[in-house]
């Protein structure tokens, strides 16, 4: 005999499958030839220990590898909250800071995570192994380019050199060739782009644009900017997109700062090329880069300072 709260269920399921074009019976066959459900075919764990493959026989490249797959899975992690919020209705504050805060999470992990890359390998096992990576390079992650898209206006990750000769009248093709990290692929000497963005470009800049264009309004910059005005002053709005500002655009770029000091420093305070000819000393700073997601939030002083007290004391130790 069959009880009742189960019979319940089951007349729930024949309601939910019966516009499906097959009956429960069918949907109940399925469940009763289906092999039980394991974790590690769940997350298919197999495929993802697989996937570690070095190019060298130095074992602290499978750290290497290892750690930008993890960097990239969390990437991924904050789009799908950026996503979220981009197509969620305009107004409901709570759900932004959920969603904002979820990402910061996310960032700090990332941030904390960063002592692996600057304290866990080998200095000289790292300059050797990097050498048969050309010209691949960290800055070809389209993920951390898609969350910066998803996050604000193109107009705000235009390099602070093209700033100045902007009229307002740009078209978004036009903002994308002055974006900031273009610079950082391009070659000090000659002023041509490396062979590290031509690759990137190629493969990327029409899904970038495609992006661009379709969150222009609905960014997540631009969906605080519709809130009414009350909306936008609640505190822990503010303090979590501050967060997240910070995080993204100051935190971040710095751990790898610290990271390519690690590795790339020579004696006498000379410095290794990146791999993919990055300019990375011009490229990593944020204060020379001064990329804000949100400007509406900081104060002018605030903007002028970003980012510079930490890159003082990397040039400066000593003061």
């Amino acid at each position: 005999m069959i009880e009742d709260h189960i019979a319940k269920k089951i007349v729930a399921l024949d309601k939910k499958f019966q516009h499906s074009g097959q009956d429960l019976g069918s949907y109940l066959d399925g469940l009763l030839h289906q092999r039980y459900l394991t974790y590690w075919d769940y997350i298919h764990l197999d495929t993802l220990l697989s996937l570690q493959i070095p190019r060298t026989h130095f074992p602290d490249e499978e750290i290497f590898i290892m750690y930008h797959q993890i960097t990239e899975l969390y990437f991924k992690l904050i789009i799908h909250e950026q996503k979220q919020i981009i197509d969620h209705t305009v107004g409901n504050v709570d759900f932004l800071i959920s969603r904002i805060g979820r990402i910061n999470n996310y960032y700090k992990a990332l941030i904390s995570s960063f002592g692996i890359m600057i304290n866990g390998m080998e200095r000289k096992q790292f300059l050797q192994y990097r050498m048969s990576l050309l010209p691949a390079s960290g800055f070809q992650s389209a993920q951390f380019r898609m969350i910066e898209l998803y996050a604000t206006d193109l107009l705000y990750l235009v390099h602070p050199s093209a700033t100045d000769k902007l009229t307002g009248e740009e078209s978004l093709a036009e903002l994308y060739e002055e974006i900031y990290w273009k610079r950082g692929a391009t070659d000090l000497e000659t002023g041509e782009k490396t062979l590290t963005l031509r690759q990137f470009e190629y493969r990327y800049t029409p899904r970038f644009m495609r992006i661009a264009t379709g969150v222009k309004n609905t960014n997540i910059n631009a969906k605080y900017r519709q809130l009414p005005k009350e909306m936008r002053a609640n505190p822990e709005l503010i303090k979590a997109m501050r967060a997240l500002d910070v995080n993204a655009n100051i935190h971040w770029p710095l751990m790898h700062m610290g990271s390519a000091y690690r590795y790339l420093r020579k004696e006498k305070g000379s410095t290794v090329g990146a791999t993919g000819g990055t300019n990375w000393k011009k490229y990593l700073p944020p204060s020379f880069q001064k990329i804000i997601f949100f400007p509406d939030i900081w104060s002018p002083q605030e903007k002028e300072d970003w980012g510079k007290q930490w890159v003082e004391h990397m040039f400066n130790p000593d003061k």
